[in-house]
C-alpha cells in the first residue's frame, strides 16, 4: 500500500510546526492529521487558565479555525493510531480505518506519570492534568461536587499550574511532593523556599518528602487521602500531577528506536527511514549538555515540527538541540528557569541576588565566561535577554558585572550581538 499522503500522528505544537514546514515548499502533498483528542489544536500551557475561568474555549485555540482547511489538512480527530506499518506504510485506527502514507511524522507528546498501585486512580474526584479534558472534567466535578478541598500530588509544574487555577477558584488546596521540596528538578533550594513562602501566603498548605499511601472514598467518591507520614488529608477532589513521559506507544513492534523517548537523527527522522518524530514524545539532544534526553516544552516541539516538516517535504534542515525553559506563574508569582540551574562543576561560577522585602531572586550559572542557566523569581523582566545569551553561547566576560544589575539590558551587549538578534538571524521559534 503506497501513497504520497503525508501523515501526522497528533494535533499540538509539534503537528502543528509540522504542517508549517511542509508547506513552506509543498503545497500540494494532501496531509492527514489524526489524533486522539477530540480538539482543534488547542495551547496545552492555557488548561490552568481555562480551569481557573480566566480563558473561555475559544480562546484555547492554538491556531485559527481555519488553519487546517488553508493547508489542505483533512483531520480526524477523536481516533487513536493502534499500528504503524513501516514496511507497506499505512496507519490503523481504533475505530477500524487503515490509512496509507509516503512519509510519516510522530507527535504524540507525553502522557500522565500513574505508577502501578497508586490509590485511589479510579474513584469519582480523582484526576489527572495534563489535557483540555481533564480540565473539562475537573471544572465539571468541581461544580457537580461543590468542591471545598483539594489535595495535589506533585509539586512540579503540572501540579503547580493546577494549584494556580483551584486557589483562584478559592478552594483550599494542599500541595504534597515526595521529593524534600517543590520544583526540586527546575529550581534551586533558593527559588523554591521562596515559592513555598509564596504558596503559603496564598494559603496553601505543601507537605514534602512524602506522598499518598491511601485513598479514603464514600459511594465511590474520594472523601481524604492520607500520606505516607501518617497524616490525613480531608478532600473531595484530589489531582495526581506527577509528570508525565512520552508516549511511545505507538512505536510498540515496530522497527522505530525508542529510550524513553522516541530516537531520531538531526532531521529529526528516526530509524525507519521516512517516518519523522518530534515534539514531547522525542529524545532529543540537549544544546548545552550534549546528553539525550527529554525536553518537553512548547518551543523545542515547534521547531522541531517544523524541521521535521521541511525535511518531509524534501528540504534540507537541521535541529541543533535544545535547552530547558520553564515559565510557571505561581499562584501570582511569576517565575522562569533556564537550562543548568544548578552548579554541577567546581569550576562553574554562580552570580546571584535576592530581595527577600520584594520577593525577587536571581540566579545566573556561568562557565567558561557562557551563561548555562539562569532563575528568576518575582522579576522577570531580563529573563529573554539572557535566553537568548544563552543559546547564543555567547561570551559574557565584557560585561559580566551589568548581568544582574538593574540597569542591564539589550545596550549592555556588544554591538556585533545587538545587531545579530535585532535583526532576528538565528532566533529560533
Amino acid at each position: 500500500m503506497r501513497d504520497r499522503r503525508d501523515v501526522i500522528i497528533g494535533n499540538s505544537a509539534a503537528a502543528v510546526g509540522c504542517i508549517a514546514g511542509i508547506r513552506k515548499s509543498d503545497s500540494t502533498t494532501p496531509i492527514t492529521l489524526i489524533a486522539r483528542e477530540c480538539e482543534h489544536t488547542y495551547a496545552r500551557p492555557l488548561i490552568s487558565y481555562l480551569l481557573a475561568g480566566k480563558v473561555d474555549e475559544r480562546g484555547m485555540d492554538y491556531r485559527d479555525r481555519g488553519f487546517y482547511e488553508r493547508n489542505g489538512v483533512e483531520t480526524i480527530l477523536g481516533v487513536a493510531v493502534t499500528l504503524i506499518d513501516e514496511t507497506e506504510r499505512y496507519v490503523e485506527t481504533d475505530d477500524g480505518r487503515r490509512i496509507a502514507f509516503g512519509k510519516l511524522l510522530i507527535a504524540t507528546g507525553g502522557k500522565p506519570v500513574i505508577p502501578a498501585g497508586l490509590p485511589g486512580t479510579d474513584a469519582k474526584g480523582v484526576f489527572t492534568f495534563t489535557t483540555w479534558e481533564d480540565a473539562r472534567r475537573i471544572m465539571a466535578h468541581i461544580g457537580e461536587a461543590t468542591v471545598q478541598h483539594a489535595v495535589v500530588i506533585g509539586g512540579g509544574l503540572i501540579g503547580l499550574k493546577a494549584v494556580e487555577a483551584l486557589v483562584e477558584l478559592g478552594i483550599k488546596t494542599t500541595v504534597v511532593e515526595l521529593a524534600d521540596r517543590i520544583l526540586s528538578t527546575t529550581f534551586d533550594r533558593t527559588a523554591s523556599d521562596m515559592a513555598l513562602r509564596f504558596l503559603e501566603k496564598r494559603g496553601v498548605h505543601v507537605h514534602c518528602s512524602t506522598t499518598v499511601s491511601d485513598v479514603t472514598c464514600v459511594d465511590g467518591r474520594v472523601v481524604s487521602a492520607k500520606l505516607e507520614n501518617g497524616k490525613e488529608l480531608v478532600c473531595d477532589l484530589l489531582i495526581y500531577a506527577i509528570g508525565v513521559v512520552p508516549d511511545v506507544s505507538v512505536a510498540a513492534g515496530t522497527g522505530i528506536a525508542t529510550d524513553r523517548g522516541i530516537l531520531t537523527d538531526a532531521h529529526m527522522q528516526t530509524s525507519v527511514p521516512g517516518i519523522y518524530a518530534a515534539g514531547d514524545v522525542v529524545q532529543g539532544i540537549d544544546l548545552l549538555t550534549g546528553e539525550s534526553r527529554t525536553i518537553p516544552i512548547l518551543p523545542n516541539a515547534t521547531r522541531q515540527g517544523v524541521v521535521a516538516g521541511v525535511n518531509m517535504a524534501g528540504g534540507e534542515m537541521t535541529y541543533a538541540g535544545g535547552i530547558a525553559m520553564n515559565a510557571v506563574d505561581i499562584a501570582g508569582l511569576p517565575t522562569i528557569s533556564v537550562g543548568i540551574t544548578s552548579s554541577e562543576r567546581a569550576d562553574d561560577e554562580v552570580l546571584a541576588t535576592s530581595d527577600e522585602s520584594a520577593g525577587t531572586y536571581k540566579k545566573l550559572v556561568l562557565r567558561d565566561n557562557r551563561i548555562v542557566g539562569a532563575i528568576f523569581v518575582g522579576d522577570i523582566d531580563r529573563a529573554g535577554i539572557v535566553t537568548g545569551l544563552i543559546k547564543g553561547k555567547v561570551d559574557v566576560s565584557a560585561f559580566k558585572e551589568l548581568l544582574l544589575s538593574r540597569d542591564f539590558g539589550i545596550i549592555s551587549l556588544p554591538l556585533e550581538y545587538r545587531k545579530h538578534i535585532v535583526s532576528g538571524v538565528g532566533i529560533e521559534v
